[in-house]
């Protein structure tokens, strides 16, 4: 009986995929890509554990065991790679992560249409310039001698600074050009979130005496908190997971004791090395993955004891 059951169950399975194919059309280039950049790789995380050849392959390699997680906590690299990762990370989320939510507010709040569709064109155009235009752009702008920034700071008599070149303006720069670059795309996802706030609740507010603000503190926040709370989660797992591109673009000899993070330095170990260690950069690579698993899983448990709101 049950093996008739699973075959009468089978079979409309089929009938409901064949009747809706073109929905798994869809998905099956995404499934595809997911497979492929994704899980395929995992297959290459053993060389983290093995002392890679490439005479001898993946699996012809020996085993070495941590050996190479322990080179990289005693080496001298790893404190200032860590070191400036974290920085980086924590000051992009504690800088970056309340703008959008605060610009998403004030533009849901204003009742100038015009006004707001300007502000959302100009605050949304930054995200769509290739990183290394955007680069490009930084360096122009921060130029010691013709850039508009310096020559500005020049009108208040201050004498001309090398951003790219001074170690301690590096993270600033990286930072705030990357909060100017995000900022207006990232109120999307809370615009569409206010969008689902009762306007009821508003006009009940309005009625009370409740002032604009007001609203905006005890509905539209509270409101939006969910989406808020998921995001915080999604970028708490990115701390240790800082975009290669940027960061190596703006990365010079005079800047690299501030600029150097994990993803840079595995770079440098591997593929730009004369000597390259794929194992090493493997198990470097595997660690922060490790890392940012556990602070995920940390920041979502906080979050659905403290809030109830989690991601699963």
């Amino acid at each position: 009986m049950a093996r008739l059951k699973n075959k009468a169950s089978y079979g409309r399975t089929l009938r409901q995929m064949r009747q809706d194919y073109q929905l798994y059309l869809i998905i099956l280039l995404p499934f595809a890509w997911l497979i492929v950049f994704q899980y395929l790789p995992m297959y290459g995380l053993q060389l983290a554990f093995k002392d890679f050849r490439i005479m001898e392959g993946i699996w012809g390699s020996p085993w070495v065991g941590f050996d190479h997680f322990v080179k990289f906590f005693n080496s001298h690299q790893f404190e200032r790679v860590i070191t400036n990762t974290l920085i980086i990370s924590f000051y992009e989320l504690l800088a970056g992560f309340p703008i959008p939510i605060i610009l998403a507010l004030a533009l849901n709040a204003t009742l100038r249409t015009r006004y707001k569709q300007v502000v959302q064109f100009v605050t949304y155009m930054p995200f769509f310039i290739s990183t290394v235009v955007m680069v490009g752009m930084i360096m122009q702008f921060l130029n010691p001698r013709v850039g508009i920034v310096n020559i500005a700071l020049g009108w208040f008599g201050f004498d001309p600074i090398n951003f790219m070149g001074e170690p301690e303006w590096f993270k600033s720069v990286y930072v705030w050009s990357g909060i100017w670059q995000t900022a207006g795309w990232g109120t999307i996802i809370y615009l569409a979130a206010l969008a689902g706030v009762s306007p009821e609740i508003h006009e009940a507010a309005t009625i009370d005496g409740a002032s604009r603000f007001q609203r905006i503190l005890h509905v539209d926040l509270p409101g939006i908190m969910p989406t808020i709370v998921t995001l915080l989660i999604l970028n708490a797992g990115m701390i240790m997971g800082i975009g290669f591109e940027k960061i190596f673009l703006m990365q010079n000899p005079l800047n690299i004791s501030s600029s150097e993070v994990i993803s840079t330095y595995v770079y440098s170990v591997s593929l730009a090395s004369n000597a390259p260690n794929y194992s090493y950069a493997t198990a470097i690579g595997l660690f922060n993955s490790v890392i940012n698993l556990a602070l995920i899983m940390t920041v979502n448990q906080i979050a659905k004891k403290v809030g109830g709101t989690s991601l699963w």
